[in-house]
């Protein structure tokens, strides 16, 4: 789906029809789309980048157009395997048009069109670039802060019962942070480059943001390095209490075995087809009865002072 926009009296606003200066915004484009791209003058090559899902971020500058792809973060849903994920946003700019290509529909154009702390501007191609970098490093962070409530929430479920559940759900998120992080580091790389070929040299405000832009993201990287460390020892620390749990129940297990074992040897000593010592005595059965209990009794005892049930 293609939809343009333009900036009109400082307000962003929808067009019917194209024209130079405007804002494309193509989600998930078909080939008719693909060839109305073309014919507006969009390289195929950065067409094809933008699409592919594992494009990593990326900067490239020639014939007068700017071509960059970063990583944008997309919620699947609570239920995927992997909740939060990321996908490739391809910018393009030039004298003509600005214009984003994605897979998906993502949160971050949707909010960026309405954003009234950064709008987004088509006549100012490096001020675009800026905004929709600070509201991808902003979309991370809250990301973020929905992933670290969720973890909070499944800890302390875990700290009254070790579930699966719980645990696979902890498993799903580490897979999340480890995402963000590959993605926050590809496009802080990225960043490094548009500041290296000064785009944002002409406007004061465009190097302040810049500082803002830089300032979020490495926010964000952080913020994922430290959720990712304290999940993944959060994980470490519940196998430890698993294999805990699990041995100690072995431990009761075996005790209560070699404590049943005892009256069972000796009853079938008693039990063999020879002369035995008081097999004739009227009271054998209690003599072999009491002879148990104590040795069961003994083993008990020695078990719990070594405090294995």
């Amino acid at each position: 789906m293609i939809t343009i926009y333009k900036t009109v009296s400082g307000k962003l606003a929808e067009q019917k029809r194209y024209s130079t200066g405007a804002w494309i915004h193509a989600v998930n484009p078909d080939e008719d789309e693909i060839a109305q791209l073309l014919k507006w003058g969009v390289p195929k090559e950065g067409i094809n980048s933008a699409l592919d899902v594992n494009e990593l971020a990326r900067v490239e500058k020639e014939d007068g157009a700017t071509f960059i792809i970063l990583r944008v973060p997309f919620f699947l849903g609570d239920q995927m395997d992997i909740p939060y994920t990321t996908v490739p946003l391809g910018v393009i700019t030039s004298s003509k048009w600005i214009v984003t290509i994605c897979t998906k529909s993502t949160q971050l154009m949707r909010e960026s069109r309405k954003s009234k702390e950064h709008p987004l501007h088509t006549k100012k191609h490096n001020t675009f670039i800026l905004h929709i970098l600070y509201n991808t490093a902003k979309l991370y962070l809250e990301h973020l802060n929905s992933i670290n409530a969720i973890v909070d929430n499944l800890e302390d479920r875990l700290s009254v019962a070790i579930r699966n559940k719980e645990l696979f759900q902890l498993l799903k998120y580490q897979k999340s942070l480890t995402f963000f992080s590959t993605a926050l580091k590809t496009n802080s790389l990225m960043i490094e480059r548009l500041q290296r070929l000064r785009l944002f040299q002409k406007y004061e405000e465009d190097q302040d943001l810049l500082d803002d832009v830089l300032t979020e993201n490495l926010q964000a990287m952080e913020m994922t390095n430290i959720s990712g460390n304290i999940l993944s020892q959060m994980m470490d620390a519940f196998a430890s209490m698993i294999s805990n749990n699990q041995n100690n129940v072995i431990k009761v297990l075996t005790s209560v075995t070699i404590i049943m074992s005892v009256p069972v040897i000796v009853a079938s000593i008693f039990g063999m087809n020879i002369a035995l010592p008081f097999q004739d005595h009227p009271n054998a059965i209690w003599f072999t009865l009491g002879t148990s209990l104590f040795l069961a009794i003994v083993a008990a005892l020695i078990f719990r002072k070594k405090d294995w049930f």
